[in-house]
């Protein structure tokens, strides 16, 4: 079990991290995190989604984007999203499905 300052460090760790994607490197598209990574922003939220449902919180995923990202996903795609290569969507579908599969 993690001390509290492991989870004081690792909470601030998680902030950066999504200050890291959400301020400094929006440029980076998630189709490129997922492909090279194996995971992205809407992995990210999906995980503190799956965190909060564990406690009992009741969070859906349109809710648990929202708070990740700091606005909606339209707003997101609008104003941060380019359009995806053919040769991204296909390295996107074995990369999900490697990655993510059922849980998506």
């Amino acid at each position: 079990m993690p001390t509290q300052q492991e989870i004081e460090l690792q909470a601030a760790a998680f902030r950066r991290l999504q200050q890291h994607l959400m301020q400094d490197r929006t440029d980076v598209q998630n189709i490129d995190m997922m492909n090279l990574a194996g995971f992205c922003r809407n992995c990210l939220s999906r995980w503190y989604q799956e965190a909060a449902n564990e406690r009992g919180i009741d969070m859906g995923k349109e809710e648990a984007r929202e708070l990740f990202y700091g606005m909606t996903m339209d707003a997101w795609k609008t104003n941060y999203q380019t359009d995806a290569q053919d040769a991204q969507k296909e390295a996107f579908k074995v990369a999900f499905e490697q990655n993510v599969g059922e849980k998506g």
